[in-house]
């Protein structure tokens, strides 16, 4: 029983610390540098594992800034991928390459991370199981990629797999910013342009007009009246406005339903609504293929690529699919009854499945739909310069004529 009790309990974390050191070489040649170890004994072992004698090792200075640690981002997973994959495939033992891309990591909490899934594996674990103790970095759908190489033996092939896919997914994900973050942009400094003038410029006027002791026109007026609103209420608004944000960000985490409900009023959007239905394609179609060319079974296989294609329209519908093909339906069959895949897909899909190339011909509609994105985007970008032009100068234009126009009625009263 004391013995359970005791292989129940875990040690503590040991938090790593950044060690400046000089030393001699093997030549005696004056060498320095920086080694990421828990504490100064380690270093100092470390480095003389590595033939180096160590003359000074004090650890390095932090400020309150540079002691934050950068949180790991989806970019740093990708990269991660493709240095352990270009590593193994290249010959270097899994140990030998996570100890090499740890200690060469410049986000100190990605080598912490990384660090520990060595000493996993060294322990015993396989990658699989040490990649699943970190669920926030590394999703089902990467672990299950991962496990189906190691138990077909070919874990740099489908490291190489995962790398590629990693790759494509961040840069598609890249252009769905770019493409959101123009109307996002024209609307903020639509609202900043509007506050400022609404809040300073207009109550300056307003005096103005008190001394005309004249009826103003009816845009001046509704102009003015709405100026005193925005200036006696300007932190309730504020307040709701942030309040709305955190509480709609809230209910998206947390509620299935409001995502839809958002996803399908994106995807019926003019324009912006285009692209997210191309790129939630071309996520369901680059992540089946990479899953089904690993030797995942499909109907295993959709249930990871569901809470991959970014929408949870898509999403729902993938997991009907997934209980259509579990019954044994054909995936082109399952597709076609959801009402919400292109023609083109369905039958290049039929094709694949008919072949038995489903992964190759999923490949090419993942390559077409990822440019037809690219090139979306671009469209929207030149699309959106102008009407950001048309957007302020009306904004601003319409405010200017409202401030002006009881002068220009006085002036004409005078002539």
């Amino acid at each position: 029983m004391a013995k359970a009790i005791k292989k129940k309990q875990r040690s503590p974390k040991v938090q790593a610390h950044v060690y400046v050191w000089e030393g001699t070489d093997r030549k005696g040649k004056r060498v320095k540098g920086e080694t990421r170890t828990a504490n100064i004994a380690l270093a100092k072992a470390e480095l003389r594992r590595q033939g180096i004698t160590p003359i000074k090792v004090r650890k390095k200075a932090t400020s309150l800034f540079s002691n934050r640690k950068k949180k790991i981002t989806a970019g740093d997973i990708a990269v991660f991928s493709r240095q352990l994959a270009t590593m193994m495939t290249s010959g270097v033992p899994l140990v030998q390459a996570m100890d090499i891309v740890g200690r060469g990591h410049n986000n100190p909490a990605m080598q912490d991370m990384i660090l520990d899934i060595k000493n996993d594996i060294e322990g015993g674990r396989t990658l699989t199981d040490a990649l699943r103790k970190h669920p926030l970095y590394f999703d089902e759908l990467f672990c299950s990629l991962v496990h189906a190489g190691e138990q077909a033996g070919v874990l740099e092939t489908l490291l190489d797999k995962i790398a590629t896919y990693k790759e494509k997914t961040e840069s598609l994900k890249g252009k769905i910013k770019k493409a959101l973050f123009y109307p996002a942009a024209v609307i903020s400094i639509a609202i900043i342009i509007t506050a400022i003038i609404m809040i300073f410029v207009v109550p300056q006027f307003k005096d103005l007009f008190e001394g005309f002791g004249a009826e103003l026109p009816a845009f001046t007026q509704v102009v003015i009246n709405l100026s005193d609103f925005v200036a006696k209420w300007w932190w309730a608004i504020l307040l709701i406005m942030v309040g709305s944000a955190v509480v709609a960000a809230n209910y998206w985490k947390r509620s299935a339903k409001f995502r839809e409900i958002i996803d399908t009023l994106l995807l019926k959007t003019p324009v912006i609504g285009n692209i997210m239905h191309k790129a939630a394609l071309a996520r369901f179609c680059r992540t089946t293929a990479t899953m089904f060319a690993a030797g995942v079974p499909l109907v295993e296989a959709l249930q990871s690529v569901a809470g991959a294609t970014g929408s949870a329209v898509y999403e729902k519908a993938v997991l009907a699919m997934r209980d259509d093909v579990a019954t044994g339906q054909s995936l082109q069959l399952a597709m076609k009854q959801q009402n919400l895949f292109p023609h083109m897909v369905i039958q290049m899909v039929s094709i694949g499945e008919e072949s038995g190339a489903l992964d190759e011909m999923l490949g090419k509609v993942a390559d077409f739909y990822e440019e037809e994105v690219d090139n979306a985007v671009d469209a929207l970008s030149s699309l959106l310069e102008p009407m950001i032009m048309i957007i302020l100068g009306t904004l601003i234009g319409g405010l200017v004529v409202a401030l002006y126009l009881p002068i220009f009625q006085m002036g004409s009263v005078v002539g």
